[in-house]
């Protein structure tokens, strides 16, 4: 039994089901998918990726690459450049595929950059498999060394230790932004390497027809095994959960209290309820009449662009909001799926994606500063909009319950919370519950589209059989 059909509770539905047990997964909304469903938020026909829009880790997560993905209807779209970076009086920054070609463009820093990255590329496979389960003894320790001096310190401390350049410093601190975590935190430095990384091994693919297809494919591929899923069903009480042998919920800690707490030993109880939540993110959709107007030509070239300037802007504004203040120039992450993706919006028109962190539950509207951000790079965006939609923290979390306060990483994943989440135990996926085990992306390895702790999750329930 899993209760919650995001990734995590797929992933962990079809572990069980090979390992021949009977799945039935439980569903609150009238449609599976959790932070990867796709729908028409502005206007008929431009489809809207509702939270995760680009999918490295699907591509390198060890699951995922064993699931067929591709024969139930799942094609990546792959743009010519990984990550674009713009930069304000000067060429902007392309992440490509190839380490040479991305290290060419960073001048000064060229070797500086092919030496951190390249040996790490060499092997990112042995890396994603440490890098993404629960803490435990590295099979290669002298590579997970290497990559671990460098990921432990802060981005503003690693950024300046390795480059010299205004331009491979922005960039290294626009790919560790996705932590949500201030710059001068440990192991934000992780963050930017990892996902950097990411970007030279496996690219940063988009879905063609929206993100919600990756969810729709592992769906039919647990039924293709005689699995079950049941949409429309609330849990509220671990009454109203059928009997099962093992029972798996994706959910939140929060949301795990509240159907189970009455059943939960106090002191597991309080260490769940200490669980810490993080920032949260303001959203918007955009449906527009043209192509984004990029100052730089060259960001067209790719679907993902980091909006915020220099190390120093960035780090002051992700500063900002740990401060529980709303920055005026906002670090955002873009998508513009469209220009890759012709199915996402009607003949000639293309659609935009975008959020900025904002403190935990905030209900402020960041419309004017998100739009403001982008015309700094692409004078003329605001005559390209014919519609928005926005999405505060807090609607994010009516949206989806597990997105405490807006927080999309399922909660903070800093030196503290990212091995041992929600709470440290020999198997973080374990409760104190017989045969009850949380999946979300509340346990290691915490946020993003890869099952693996649904898997962990779920191997860890069968080992107890």
């Amino acid at each position: 039994m899993v209760v919650g059909s995001g990734p995590n509770g797929l992933s962990a539905a079809i572990t069980l089901a090979r390992a021949g047990l009977s799945v039935l997964v439980l569903e609150a909304r009238d449609s599976i998918g959790g932070g990867t469903r796709t729908a028409e938020l502005t206007l008929p026909g431009f489809k809207h990726d509702v939270c995760s829009a680009i999918q490295p880790l699907s591509l390198a997560s060890p699951f995922f690459r064993d699931i067929p993905l591709s024969d139930y209807g799942v094609r990546w779209v792959f743009p010519p450049a990984e990550v674009a970076h713009p930069l304000d009086g000067e060429p902007a920054v392309l992440l490509e595929r190839s380490v040479e070609a991305t290290a060419a463009r960073l001048g000064v820093d060229e070797k500086a950059y092919t030496g951190l990255m390249e040996p790490l590329v060499s092997q990112w496979e042995p890396l994603m498999d440490q890098f993404l389960g629960p803490l435990r003894l590295p099979k290669k320790p002298f590579l997970a060394a290497r990559l671990a001096i460098p990921s432990l310190l802060p981005v503003s401390v690693i950024a300046r230790m390795l480059f010299r350049s205004q331009a491979a410093r922005a960039v290294f601190a626009g790919m560790a932004g996705h932590s949500m975590l201030p710059m001068d935190q440990l192991v934000t430095g992780g963050f930017g390497v990892m996902l950097t990384l990411l970007a030279h091994a496996v690219g940063y693919p988009l879905v063609e027809g929206g993100s919600q297809r990756v969810t729709e494919a592992l769906g039919d591929y647990l039924v293709s095994m005689g699995g079950k899923i049941e949409t429309n069903c609330v849990v509220r009480s671990m009454k109203e959960v059928p009997p099962a042998r093992l029972i798996l919920f994706d959910l939140a800690p929060r949301s795990f209290i509240q159907i189970a707490g009455e059943r939960l030993p106090g002191g597991y109880r309080r260490a769940l309820g200490r669980f810490r939540y993080g920032p949260g993110v303001f959203k918007m959709d955009f449906a527009l009449s043209d192509p984004i107007p990029w100052r730089d030509p060259q960001v067209s070239q790719a679907a993902t662009v980091h909006l915020g300037g220099t190390l120093d802007e960035i780090a002051e504004s992700e500063r900002q909001v740990w401060r529980g203040e709303y920055p005026a120039r906002p670090y955002i992450i873009l998508a513009q799926q469209s220009l890759f993706d012709p199915t996402r919006a009607p003949a000639g028109k293309h659609t935009a994606w975008a959020y900025c962190h904002v403190p935990h539950g905030s209900t402020k509207d960041m419309a004017e500063a998100i739009e403001a951000q982008i015309e700094r790079f692409a004078p003329g965006f605001r005559d390209t909009i014919l519609a928005r939609h926005t999405f505060t923290a807090a609607e994010m979390e009516s949206y989806n319950p597990n997105y405490v306060g807006g927080d999309i990483n399922g909660g903070v994943q800093d030196l503290r919370q990212f091995f041992t989440r929600p709470v440290p135990r020999w198997s973080p996926y374990s409760t104190p519950l017989k045969g009850v085990y949380l999946c979300s992306s509340s346990t290691p390895p915490g946020g993003g589209v890869h099952g693996m702790s649904g898997y962990h999750a779920a191997q860890a329930a069968l080992a107890s059989l």
